[in-house]
């Protein structure tokens, strides 16, 4: 069933119009709208080729999931099905949001325009912090980037709520990825530039083209507050609002959309796995998939770490203001439990205090950080639809 599109997509979420407002989503002539600071401290990833990357056409033949269940958004308040889609239908939507393939990062000042609440999806590797704001990703969805000698793709779909990093490499090749303006369970679909395969978001997985049923991995990472981040990263670097686009990126259009999916509604069709009545459809969970063992842990307003063995592996869940995070917690072949006191984090066994970043800043584990394990910061109703065998931590 269809359900308000117009009033839906354009009026109540705002997005689509303008992330789409130019028409032909060019690429501005400088980067007017970025401070100083950004400017002149700016940090630019290698320049990569991947946006000049037209894919193939997809292979309908191959398929995991019902074609006429995939929609695309004609952003004119209408759908089309994937299985009624023509070839130069699915031309001219590709990329009309369009991804980011030469990222350009800045310093701690390059996120003065951010408010301390805002929400960012922050990743770690090679002792460098990266800040990905939700305002820049609501226009983009898709960041292609290598970090610390890894591809990277940074993805977020705004109607998920689903901020996942992804490893590029599969079957070591390295694809890029664009957006294909399509939706699956009302998630962002992806296309590889490579073969033309799609990707369902939250799944990781391709679902439609020659590379059905391959997956990507998961990177650790963590979705919280700007504040917050910066508070365990002050040397964070962010990317900047200089991405070859003219966006509204100081305007959040997704504050009342909560309140939208909880009276039942959803922007793009569903399947009754999504509909999964254990948890409100828009409750924040973390989802974990560790040696075939599925589990999502709600964490809204969470303030406790939630200790946890999943397929024999004990974990740790510290909560940030805006999200969490996963950590192993075996600390020198010892099994770790933590709870909150006062002074932070705290290992029961050697009463050291821990960061919400992993790391020990006293006792006898200082200077020790926790290995990160690779997660997916969704709302329920993407995730179950995603991996309907999820077990759900306390339920």
């Amino acid at each position: 069933m269809r359900l308000r599109w117009t009033a839906v997509v354009v009026a109540a979420l705002g997005l689509v119009a303008a992330a789409c407002s130019d028409g032909s989503a060019e690429a501005r002539d400088g980067p007017s709208s970025v401070p100083e600071s950004a400017a002149s401290a700016s940090e630019s990833s290698p320049v990569l080729d991947e946006g000049s990357l037209a894919p193939p056409e997809v292979d309908l033949n191959l398929h995991s999931v019902p074609l006429e269940e995939v929609y695309f958004d004609t952003f004119d308040g209408g759908s089309v099905r994937l299985s009624e889609s023509t070839t130069e239908l699915r031309q001219r939507l590709l990329d009309a949001i369009p991804p980011i393939d030469r990222p350009v990062y800045g310093d701690l000042d390059s996120g003065d325009w951010l408010d301390p609440s805002d929400l960012i999806l922050g990743y770690v590797a090679g002792g460098e912090a990266y800040a990905y704001p939700f305002k820049i990703l609501n226009f983009h969805e898709i960041v292609n980037d290598e970090i610390d000698g890894v591809p990277v793709l940074v993805s977020y779909c705004p109607l998920c709520r689903s901020a996942i990093v992804y490893d590029r490499r599969v079957g070591g090749e390295v694809l890029s990825f664009g957006n294909t303006s399509a939706l699956y369970e009302s998630d962002l679909v992806m296309v590889d530039r490579n073969t033309g395969s799609y990707w369902w978001q939250v799944a990781g997985s391709a679902i439609v083209g020659s590379l059905t049923g391959t997956t990507l991995e998961p990177l650790p990472s963590v979705v919280a507050t700007w504040a917050d981040w910066t508070s365990q990263h002050p040397d964070t670097l962010i990317l900047t609002r200089d991405t070859g686009y003219e966006r509204p990126y100081e305007r959040d259009s997704f504050g009342s959309y909560s309140d939208f999916l909880d009276s039942g509604e959803f922007v793009f069709p569903v399947s009754e796995l999504s509909q999964d009545g254990r948890l409100a459809p828009s409750a924040l969970v973390l989802g974990v998939v560790l040696d075939g063992v599925t589990r999502a842990y709600p964490v809204d307003g969470l303030t406790s770490p939630i200790n946890d063995v999943v397929a024999g592996n004990p974990i740790v869940i510290l909560p940030t203001d805006g999200g969490a995070a996963v950590f192993g917690a075996i600390v020198d072949g010892r099994s770790l439990v933590f709870e909150w006191r006062e002074d932070g984090f705290v290992d029961e066994e050697t009463n050291s205090v821990w960061t919400a970043d992993g790391v020990a800043v006293s006792g006898s584990y200082a200077d020790t950080r926790l290995e990160r394990i690779p997660a997916r910061t969704t709302f329920w109703f993407a995730f179950v639809g995603a991996f309907p065998e999820v077990e759900l931590s306390g339920g």
